[in-house]
C-alpha cells in the first residue's frame, strides 16, 4: 500500500478539489499564520493541509475574530507544502492536530501513526458520481462499460468509486478507470470521460458556474467518513481540555460561515490571497455555502456507526494495510466534553 501523503483534501481539489496527491515529501516548511495571546502550555499548531482555501474558512473566522484566544489556546494555522506527507508533521510534533479525511486517518493507523479523529466536521461525504445532464447515465448500474474519470486511484474520490461500484454490483473490470488528475470539469466537458468522481462543494459548483448543465448520482450512506480533525493519542490523553477550546472556537466559525457567508469570505481574505479578486469572492461564497451544508447539524459530531461501517469496507477492500477496529480510529471524547 502507498505511503500516505498530502493530497488536497478538499484543497484546489476544492481549489482543483476535497482529493489529494500521493507524492513524496519535500520537507518543505509553509508559511503559517496565528492568533496572538494564549500561554506556551496552551499552544496548538492546526494543519490545514495544502494551499489556503477558502473550506477552511471555520479557521480563519475564528483566527481572525479572536475566538482560539478566548478559548484559551494559541493557535497557529500551518498549510502544508504540496509535496509533504499528510501525516508527517503530525508524527514529528511540529502539528498538533490536522484537518484531513477519515478515510485517511484510518490508513495512517493501519500503518502504525497513532492518529485518532476527534471531530468530525462533513456529516454528508461530498463526492458524487457526475454525468452530463443529457448522459443515459441515469443510475450506478448504468455505468458499466462507460468511462468514470477521477485524480487517481488514492484519496476520497476513489474511495467513494470503491463504494459505488460495491453498493452497486459492479466490479472495477465493468468500467473504465480514468486518473484525469485534477482536470474533472474539462474532462467531462470536453467529452474526454463519461462520468467523474467530484465534489458537491467544488466540481459541482464549478459545472454550474460554467453553465455545464450535469447531473449527480451519489450513495445514500457510503461506509465513509469524511473531512475531521486528528491528533495522535498522546494529545488527546493529555490535552483534552485545548482541544476541546479549539473545537469550540472552529465551531463558533462554522455557524458564522452558515449564518453569514459572505461576512465570512470578508473575514478570510488576509488568509487566501486569490480573495484579492472580486470574481474569486463570488467563487469562493459559492463553494463556502456548498460546503456548510456539509456541516449537518452538530460540526464535529461522530458517527459511530459510519465509523465501523468504513473500518469494515476498507479492510475487505484492501484500503488498509491490515484491518483496523473502528474504535483505534475516532473517539468522542473530545466533541462531549
Amino acid at each position: 500500500m502507498q505511503s500516505m501523503t498530502r493530497r488536497t483534501l478538499l484543497g484546489s481539489a476544492l481549489l482543483a478539489g476535497l482529493a489529494a496527491c500521493a507524492r513524496p515529501s519535500d520537507g518543505s516548511s509553509p508559511a503559517t499564520t496565528g492568533s496572538d495571546g494564549g500561554s506556551a502550555a496552551a499552544a496548538l499548531t492546526l494543519g490545514l493541509t495544502y494551499v489556503p482555501d477558502i473550506q477552511f474558512a471555520p479557521a480563519y473566522v475564528a483566527d481572525k475574530l479572536g475566538w482560539f484566544t478566548e478559548e484559551g489556546v494559541s493557535v497557529t494555522l500551518r498549510h502544508h507544502g504540496a509535496n509533504e506527507s499528510l501525516l508527517g508533521a503530525l508524527q514529528t510534533g511540529d502539528e498538533q492536530v490536522v484537518f484531513a479525511g477519515g478515510g485517511e486517518m484510518l490508513q495512517g493507523r493501519s500503518e502504525g501513526v497513532t492518529v485518532r479523529n476527534f471531530a468530525t466536521a462533513y456529516q454528508t461525504y461530498p463526492a458524487t458520481i457526475i454525468v452530463p445532464a443529457d448522459s443515459p447515465i441515469q443510475s450506478f448500474a448504468d455505468l458499466r462499460g462507460h468511462s468514470v474519470g477521477l485524480p487517481g486511484e488514492y484519496g476520497e474520490n476513489w474511495f467513494y468509486l470503491l463504494a459505488v461500484l460495491a453498493q452497486s454490483g459492479l466490479s472495477r473490470d465493468d468500467i473504465d478507470v480514468a486518473s484525469i488528475g485534477y482536470t474533472q470539469f474539462a474532462a467531462l466537458s470536453g467529452g474526454k470521460v463519461d462520468a467523474v468522481v467530484g465534489f458537491l462543494n467544488n466540481e459541482v459548483v464549478r459545472f454550474n458556474e460554467a453553465g455545464f448543465a450535469v447531473r449527480t448520482i451519489s450513495l445514500d450512506d457510503p461506509p465513509l467518513v469524511s473531512a475531521g480533525l486528528g491528533a495522535t493519542d498522546a494529545t488527546i490523553a493529555e490535552r483534552p481540555a485545548d482541544l476541546v477550546g479549539l473545537l469550540t472556537a472552529l465551531t463558533r466559525g462554522a455557524e458564522l460561515c452558515a449564518s453569514d457567508p459572505e461576512q465570512a469570505v470578508q473575514l478570510s481574505v488576509d488568509y487566501v490571497p486569490t480573495l484579492a479578486e472580486p470574481d474569486q469572492q463570488a467563487h469562493a461564497l459559492a463553494v463556502l455555502k456548498a460546503t456548510t451544508e456539509l456541516y449537518g447539524g452538530q460540526f464535529g459530531v461522530q458517527n459511530p456507526g459510519r465509523w465501523e461501517a468504513m473500518a469494515g469496507f476498507f479492510a475487505d477492500s484492501g484500503l488498509v494495510s491490515s484491518p483496523v477496529p473502528a474504535g483505534d480510529a475516532y473517539t468522542t471524547q473530545i466533541v462531549a466534553r
